[in-house]
């Protein structure tokens, strides 16, 4: 049976007050043909709408390349891309060069703005600009059937659950960052991959983490909760049937283009691994403070590795076996407050997972508050608009808007933290009721061998007595 939200949650049931109240707990749930799948996809293409209106100032405009799209807040990638990356010449992504750049993304993306590319030139419009922003529009189409299939994966992993995926339908920043560039092609495979493991289906997992891959890097980090879990529970013949079938994705997708045009696959790799500390990085802050690191690299790599040593020994020695759920969350949240780079659009990557991790509302609004502020300072921060007069003063603004990023997102880790040390306070298992919804073959798994000896388990999927469970 689905939970209501009004009923457990007291945000929730706070904003219900002006209809009367929550639900009540005689009433007919489910009979309506408004269901939470039906809700979520109705809410989704309402936070599409907005996004695009948001957006209309630059559409109006073509995107002119100066300030413009940055003082009015409606800067995307997509158009640029389409003028300066040789579509707006017929050129194939990786395949031809001219005088412009490489493309600098994955293939999987590359294929999905190459697809478009073709379809808007089948208007066979001789202005740039014009086709520049059909090309945008019809980004949007594409991107916004990832976002529905986002929504749908959400409401199908946790079943008891299906109103969570409004944790991602309903995010302001899911509006305001959900069509800068492509990371909801990722966003949506790595969900489908999250369902597909509830489902107990590891060589499908795999797929879906592989293509996701081919399309944004972070999707890969998956494996090493998985490979977490799989120790604590003995299953690691599906950790590895899930590995090398990822692998064997990435591959299918990558080699044609690594052996017909190896150095333009490079630039994407390349690129990263040049960038220095960028925009929204507590490295960019610190060179803008005066105090620059000059091993960005081995500095965030360092930073990340030791997290996710951290994640595993949490992962392996908690008194309960953590939730998958919460064990991604926390593995692409280190990687996002450690990185060299924090674009915009990254927090797409923690809709889903914050979702299925942490589905309160409250921690959801102050995470996605964070957001809202960092996302307008950083437009204005690009736009000038946050330097003080002719004094010279640092832009001291945007540096407390990264901080309050940061403090927001950490936040969310230590709610989820907590939720793994003391079980009974996580709401998806329901006082220990319920183990891992969207574990698959984790879901009242019993730890393995030594493991069980170690935690003391005695019982598949029950928590030990008094921390939720039934004794």
């Amino acid at each position: 049976m689905s939970r209501s939200p009004s009923r457990e949650d007291p945000l929730a049931r706070l904003a219900t007050t002006w209809l009367g109240g929550p639900i009540g707990r005689h009433a007919r749930i489910g009979v309506s043909r408004w269901t939470p799948l039906a809700v979520a996809f109705l809410v989704t293409t309402a936070l599409f709408v907005i996004g695009i209106v948001e957006k209309a100032p630059c559409h109006g405009q073509g995107w002119p390349r100066d300030n413009y799209a940055f003082s009015h807040l409606c800067y995307t990638d997509v158009p640029y891309l389409y003028r300066e990356r040789g579509f707006a010449q017929g050129g194939i992504a990786y395949l031809d060069r001219g005088d412009y750049p490489p493309l600098e993304y994955p293939v999987l993306t590359g294929a999905v703005m190459q697809v478009t590319a073709w379809v808007t030139q089948t208007f066979e419009s001789a202005d740039a600009v014009a086709a520049s922003v059909l090309f945008n529009d019809l980004t949007v189409v594409v991107l916004f059937g990832f976002a529905l299939l986002t929504a749908w994966a959400l409401s199908r992993t946790t079943p008891h659950r299906p109103y969570d995926a409004m944790f991602f339908a309903a995010a302001p920043t899911l509006a305001l960052a959900g069509t800068i560039n492509w990371d909801l092609v990722a966003v949506a495979l790595t969900t489908c991959a999250l369902l597909t493991w509830s489902k107990s289906r590891p060589f499908a997992t795999g797929v879906l983490l592989g293509l996701g891959a081919a399309a944004k890097f972070y999707p890969l980090f998956l494996l090493g909760p998985l490979l977490v879990l799989a120790l604590r529970s003995g299953k690691l013949r599906l950790w590895g049937v899930t590995l090398l079938s990822a692998v064997a994705a990435w591959m299918v997708v990558n080699l044609p283009l690594l052996l017909l045009a190896q150095d333009s696959w490079a630039a994407f790799w390349s690129f990263n691994a040049d960038r220095a500390g960028d925009f929204g990085s507590i490295w960019y802050v610190l060179g803008l403070a005066g105090h620059p690191v000059s091993m960005v690299n081995a500095a965030s790599l360092g930073l990340f590795a030791l997290a996710c040593v951290g994640i595993a020994w949490l992962g392996l020695f908690a008194p309960r076996r953590p939730r998958l759920a919460q064990l991604v969350f926390l593995t692409v949240a280190a990687f996002v407050l450690v990185n060299k780079v924090y674009s915009p659009q990254y927090v797409l990557w923690l809709l889903p997972l914050v979702a299925l991790a942490r589905p309160r509302w409250r921690d959801w609004s102050v995470w996605q508050a964070g957001e809202l502020i960092y996302w307008v300072a950083i437009w204005l921060h690009l736009a000038g608009a946050l330097v003080p007069a002719a004094d010279g003063t640092p832009d001291r603004f945007y540096w407390l808007a990264v901080g309050v990023r940061i403090a927001a997102t950490v936040y969310l880790c230590v709610m989820v933290i907590r939720d793994i040390l003391a079980p009974a306070t996580d709401v998806v298992r329901e006082g220990g009721l319920i183990d891992d919804p969207a574990g698959g073959p984790f879901d009242h798994a019993a730890d393995a061998g030594r493991l069980r000896r170690w935690f003391g388990a005695e019982r598949p999927g029950r928590a030990p007595v008094g921390e939720g469970a039934t004794p």
